[in-house]
């Protein structure tokens, strides 16, 4: 997992990578802490995902810019593309069959 710790770094990370997965997390946020490990773990299975984490507290201007409007949010990319959202009450096994589904269609 990549700290992303400015907006241009957020924006060269989904450049960069074909399949990215930004996590955006609060410090106050203990249900953030808690999914992340279960997010990691979920990631395990799709090695050609790059993770990234986002803490909103040092880079505010990402919530504007990425429509961030509550924690924990997810967003994946495919091709500089935003194909999966979620945020708020995440299930990781809907989670999961999404990022699947993506997976093996660009894989």
């Amino acid at each position: 997992m990549k700290m992303l710790n400015s907006l241009e770094e957020i924006k060269n990370f989904i450049k960069e990578n074909r399949l990215s997965f930004i996590y955006f997390s609060s410090n106050s946020c203990s249900v953030c802490h808690v999914l992340l490990p279960k997010i990691e773990e979920l990631l395990k299975s799709y090695p050609k995902i790059q993770l990234g984490k986002v803490e909103i507290d040092n880079v505010t201007m990402a919530a504007g810019e990425f429509f961030v409007f509550t924690l924990p949010c997810v967003l994946m990319f495919a091709d500089e593309k935003e194909i999966i959202r979620e945020a708020r009450f995440i299930s990781v096994m809907e989670l999961e069959e999404k990022v699947d589904k993506y997976y093996n269609l660009l894989i």
